[in-house]
């Protein structure tokens, strides 16, 4: 009797197509960024894309490793004071400020996550959580964040010595490549061997030690990566809107993110990206209505959670048009 192989083809035949998707939405959204700024506020889209890697950042730790963070404002905040105050103060040029932004950053990962690895769910939750608010009252202390008044009037310089970043179509660009580079390292961060490790960590971590894995050594390994990459759109944000202050190292910073990559959905790559695309715009557009933004958030957060339980981008994935275009969700 012959066998039916109709049905086996199928997946092989569609591949090529779903290939031909994703460049061309690829392709699309490049498009709509390097033309978004000649018909959208510049500020608000700079600001949007350094929270879209923060939250992308942050979903490299909860959504391909399953480690819940409430201290991520820690990496994002300290970052931003940290290249604002070498920026200012010792007049060092942008790049060399963000790349010890990102230094920062990766530092107090690697010891908050040296001790937050030592437990697990709620626990490593309440750890960095407790250790972020430690973080807080320091920059409240410490005398090169001046306090409540924060780092301000923080020059953007001059990129490599030749790019006028006080331009805002050349800050606006600066943003974009920083934005597409950090999406690009976590990409092959999330499909490299490494990140195949994480994800069946987050999957079975009792199974995977039982194969020879040194867990801890992997879970504080995305740690300082997710932590690197937050401080990197920190510091980017430092830039922008030229001052650091203690909003962006509160634990409403924190949660925030978390909301960002919720709505998104976790993950998925463009998930976070969606999630703070629709915060960010919520925000800057009610900021001047009469409409109290933290309740219509909500309001939306709610929503999303009751529609699309696993979030915006990881329901599109899941749904027969997602499968058939050749999406996947790593949930």
């Amino acid at each position: 009797m012959a066998r039916d192989t109709s049905h086996a083809d199928e997946p092989v035949a569609a591949r090529p197509m779903a290939g031909a998707v994703k460049i061309a939405l690829l392709l699309a959204a490049a498009g709509l960024l390097i033309a978004a700024p000649f018909f959208l506020y510049p500020i608000f889209l700079m600001k949007l894309l350094c929270f879209a890697l923060f939250a992308a950042a942050f979903n490299l730790l909860l959504g391909y490793t399953g480690l819940l963070s409430f201290g991520h404002a820690t990496f994002f905040g300290g970052s931003a004071y940290f290249t604002a105050h070498a920026v200012k103060v010792w007049g060092w040029p942008p790049e060399f400020g963000i790349l010890l932004g990102v230094a920062g950053a990766a530092a107090l990962g690697l010891v908050m996550g040296a001790i937050a690895i030592r437990r697990q769910g709620i626990y490593f939750a309440m750890i960095t959580l407790a250790l972020s608010q430690m973080f807080f009252f320091f920059c409240l202390q410490a005398g090169f964040t001046h306090g409540e008044d924060g780092i301000q009037s923080v020059p953007r310089g001059h990129l490599f010595g030749v790019i006028d970043l006080s331009q805002t179509t050349n800050m606006y660009f600066f943003v974009l490549a920083v934005f597409a580079l950090g999406m690009l390292v976590i990409w092959r961060f999330v499909n490299s061997p490494f990140g195949m490790i994480l994800k069946a960590i987050r999957e079975n971590e009792a199974r995977a030690i039982s194969l020879g894995y040194s867990v801890a050594e992997y879970k504080l390994g995305a740690f300082v990566m997710s932590a690197a990459l937050a401080g990197l759109a920190g510091g980017v944000k430092a830039l922008v809107f030229q001052f650091a202050t203690l909003t962006d190292v509160t634990w409403q910073m924190s949660g925030e993110v978390i909301l960002m990559t919720l709505l998104g959905g976790i993950g998925t790559l463009v998930g976070p990206v969606v999630g703070a695309g629709l915060v960010v715009t919520l925000q800057n557009y009610l900021a001047t209505s009469d409409f109290p933004v933290t309740i219509i958030t909500g309001l939306v957060f709610m929503a999303c959670v009751l529609v699309f339980r696993r979030g915006i981008v990881g329901e599109f994935y899941a749904s027969r048009l997602g499968r058939a275009l050749g999406f996947t969700s790593e949930r």
